[in-house]
């Protein structure tokens, strides 16, 4: 049995639940210094720590738990803070005051529930095993992948914000996704009809099924699937699994187990404090019913928490009044927003609609009955609209003469409102609750950069979905403030990237002695500007990085063209194109890998990575892959990495399209770009997507008619959705508005900037881009491609280059008059193939290692 004695005079406090609002109490509580008041106790069901729940659907993008942790491991040990992991509480004995788990009995003189909510599954007749999936956790999400192991389809029944990201996990599965809803439209809490109809002409462009006004009756056997669906009127559809998503219910058994007031439609009832009918339990989250209503977003949650840490630390109590349901979503890579009453159910009410059936595009703007403020809004296909609107009504800010101005198209979403018009209450970061005077409050304590006023007020940390509003605040505030926002790449440089690069461009300038003379100062550069100015030469001029005149212009890994690795040692990565190779060729790698005691690994971008390369055996190593017709495959470079295949109409029977000879083009013209950071691209040959071009820089899916180009997408610790830019293109067209694409970003993106972040930040969203890249509107298109094949032109293997030059081979001698090893270093191996695989994040791959 577990002790149940209080330390010292402190207070017994157990928080039930360790999700995403139950840990922000407890950081809230020890912000606060709770540890000199409470002993505290933290049970979690689940065997994780807190981890994020908004973006779970990166878990099958390559993240791991660890990854979404919302703490490091040893916050709770750190703190004082005893953490139960998967012991769940079985119940509560208010007579005792105790909280009682299998392991024993714990005494508590405070008590906060935090168990959040389940997934609601009707009960379908048939509906078991694989047919009766849940998206939830991540032990779920473990599930959905071994279900997913060997099926075709999947279906996800519920088509709310949950069960869009659901269908978007079948999808990355690789598996054909299906919605399935019982409602006429989806989302139908967030979106009126007309968004719902747009949400869903974009989401079956992207090869989703959605099947609306379905109601399933039963499971069954199916015939060509596992499974068929039976719905009501005699309808059905088959499948090999079945993922509920159909909404959510308070978690509210301990409480209703002790006899805790519940709620008509559940959840422990709570005041505005989070106070429960026994005055020392509380509730916070989405076990809690205040009002009867049960908020199913994090930030009201937050919100809940940071009021109650306060209260428990004898602070003035703050009431908790409800929240703010606006959203700002990208669901399946579709822009989607709600903000306040977006089906204008206020009395009185008007609403503006711009509806545009061609691009599935929708934006209704609800005001009140005066016309002078904004109720509510939704937004379906883009959200450049959304942090204006949103300031709008949550800050009675009056509308202009013309509100319908705000939600009509501008090149860029609606007339930007200005920092200087938003109140100091004006939230920024709803997630944190951050206003706009926390933001000045914390520029005036000293807070001079971007990272600094995030650090201190946490806004942006939460989803992100108020990082470009809080750029925008603090840049205004620094200004006001007689604070010049210096845009300079460095002290060398008082450019941005992107004006370097038109100088270097206009004027032909071909090294960085050269640009310092003419546009710099000082003598030298430094790690700032260098890597930069190379970067930019290079996809300019596309010369070997290993000339004289560039070599001190790069990084580590360009300099020894190999990524370095955590020991010191180097990894090899022959170009693979498309994935397509050679058993010759396969065989010659295994050679040499063995040769080399080199450790093998199939990368995600269908190559193969060597690691453990000492310095002087890389061009040992080159000259036979060399030899054996391989190229570098530039893995270490801000360049083209890989092109990803499926195997396309060539093998698969899906297939409408040769998507392996589509590769190899792109993969051949492509090589060797150099850009403001890494580019990753993919060839699908049908919708089913097995080669996720929806996650690539650069995505093309095959259509019966031709092909549909996708851009900005990204992984990473942020994913991003590539967006449909064009459709039904033929061969040379596409690769047309690839070149024009790939070369606007390279002369208009900040350094180190992804596509995806360039995207969003182009004045202007992708409206802008397709009017430059596809309508030609800035009259740039002959420019753009005739630069990129330029570089098409001047490329060679920069490794075939450096083989063939002896001062070159100089840099990889361990000591300059001698070719051999330092015999005083030996490396020894911390894993061997033949012992069971670790852990796939602690292995790093040439995508992470970068």
């Amino acid at each position: 049995m577990k002790a149940t004695a209080s330390s010292g005079q402190r207070e017994r406090l157990v928080i039930v639940g360790n999700g995403m609002v139950g840990h922000h109490c407890v950081e809230q509580l020890v912000s606060r210094g709770a540890l000199q008041r409470f002993e505290m106790r933290v049970f979690g069901e689940e065997r994780q720590r807190a981890y994020d729940r908004v973006h779970l659907s990166e878990y099958f993008g390559g993240s791991c738990a660890e990854t979404l942790a919302l703490c490091e491991h040893d916050f709770y040990d750190a703190n004082g803070v005893h953490l139960h992991l998967g012991e769940a509480v079985l119940e509560i004995d208010r007579e005792r005051r105790e909280v009682v788990t299998a392991e024993g009995r714990y005494g508590y003189d405070q008590l906060v529930l935090a168990t959040g909510s389940y997934p609601f599954v009707p009960p379908i007749e048939g509906s078991s095993g694989n047919a009766r999936l849940v998206y939830r956790t991540l032990d779920d999400l473990n599930g959905i992948r071994a279900a997913a192991a060997g099926a075709r389809r999947g279906v996800v029944v519920g088509g709310g914000l949950l069960g869009l990201e659901a269908a978007n996990a079948l999808k990355s599965l690789g598996l054909e996704a299906h919605v399935v809803e019982f409602a006429p439209r989806l989302m139908p809490v967030q979106l009126d009809g007309e968004g719902g109809a747009a949400l869903k002409a974009q989401i079956e462009a992207l090869g989703v099924g959605v099947h609306l006004s379905r109601a399933t009756q039963s499971v069954s056997a199916g015939e060509t699937y596992r499974y068929r669906m039976n719905f009501d009127g005699g309808e059905h559809l088959e499948t090999d699994l079945i993922v509920f998503s159909a909404g959510i219910r308070p978690q509210d058994a301990l409480g209703r187990g002790c006899g805790l007031d519940i709620a008509a439609r559940g959840g422990v009832v709570i005041d505005n404090h989070c106070r429960s009918s026994d005055p020392r339990i509380f509730a916070i989250g989405e076990c809690a019913s205040w009002n009867g209503s049960v908020f199913g977003l994090v930030a009201p949650g937050y919100s809940m928490a940071r009021n109650l840490a306060g209260l428990l630390m004898g602070e003035a109590a703050v009431a908790f009044t409800g929240a703010d349901m606006s959203t700002k979503l990208k669901l399946l890579g579709v822009d989607v927003g709600s903000i306040g009453d977006a089906h204008g159910a206020t009395p009185g009410a008007r609403s503006f609609r711009f509806i545009d059936e061609a691009n599935s595009a929708y934006r209704r703007l609800v005001v009140d009955a005066s016309g002078k403020h904004v109720l509510g809004a939704v937004l379906v296909g883009d959200n450049s609209y959304y942090d204006t609107l949103l300031q709008y009504a949550q800050n009675g800010i009056a509308l202009p003469a013309d509100p319908a101005g705000l939600i009509l198209p501008q090149g860029g979403g609606a007339p930007a409102l200005g920092a200087d018009a938003l109140p100091d209450s004006a939230t920024i970061c709803s997630c944190h609750n951050v206003s706009k005077g926390a933001v000045c409050a914390a520029i005036d304590s000293g807070c001079s950069d971007l990272a600094a006023v995030k650090g201190c007020t946490k806004a942006a940390t939460g989803c992100g979905g108020c990082a470009a509003l809080l750029k925008q605040v603090f840049e205004h505030e620094l200004t006001a403030r007689g604070v010049a926002v210096d845009k300079s790449l460095c002290e060398h440089f008082a450019y941005t990237r992107q004006e370097l690069y038109g100088l270097v461009r206009v004027e032909g300038i071909r090294t960085f002695s050269e640009l310092l003379e003419r546009h710099g100062k000082g003598y030298l550069g430094c790690d700032i500007c260098k890597p930069a100015v190379g970067n930019i030469l290079a996809s300019c001029w596309n010369q070997p990085i290993m000339d004289p005149a560039l070599v001190p212009l790069q990084d580590t890994n360009d300099t020894f063209m190999a990524n370095m690795q955590k020991n010191g040692t180097y990894s090899v990565v022959p170009r693979i194109p498309g994935g397509e190779i050679t058993p010759d060729k396969l065989i010659v790698i295994g050679q040499v890998a063995k040769k080399y005691d080199l450790y093998t690994k199939i990368t995600g971008g269908q190559r193969i990575d060597l690691f453990g390369a000492q310095l002087h055996e890389l061009p040992l190593i080159w000259g036979e892959l060399i030899e054996a017709g391989f190229e570098t495959g530039h893995a270490y470079g801000k360049s083209t990495r890989t092109v990803k295949s499926c195997v396309g109409s060539t093998w698969c029977r899906y297939g409408v399209q040769d998507s392996v000879a589509m590769a190899l083009r792109l993969e051949d013209r492509y090589k060797g770009l150099r850009s403001p950071h890494k580019l990753k691209f993919a060839v699908s040959g049908c919708t089913r997507e097995c080669a996720e071009a929806q996650s690539k820089d650069i995505g093309v899916i095959a259509t019966d008619k031709g092909w549909n180009l996708y851009v900005c997408g990204n992984g990473g610790m942020r994913p991003r959705h590539a967006e449909l830019f064009a459709t039904d293109l033929d061969d040379e067209t596409l690769v047309r508005l690839i070149d024009r694409v790939l070369m606007f970003y390279i002369r208009t993106a900040d350094k180190l900037q992804r596509t995806s972040v360039w995207r969003e930040n182009l004045e202007g969203g992708l409206d802008y881009l397709k009017q430059v890249i596809i309508d030609d509107s800035l009259g740039l298109a002959g420019e753009l491609e005739a630069q990129m094949q330029h570089v098409v032109d001047q490329y060679e293997c920069e490794w075939a280059n450096a083989l063939n030059d002896p001062e070159k081979l100089k840099r990889f001698r361990t000591f300059v008059n001698d070719r051999r090893a330092d015999p005083d270093v030996h490396f020894v191996r911390e894993r061997e193939q033949r012992r069971p695989a670790a852990p796939l994040h602690l292995i790093p791959t040439v995508e992470e290692a970068v």
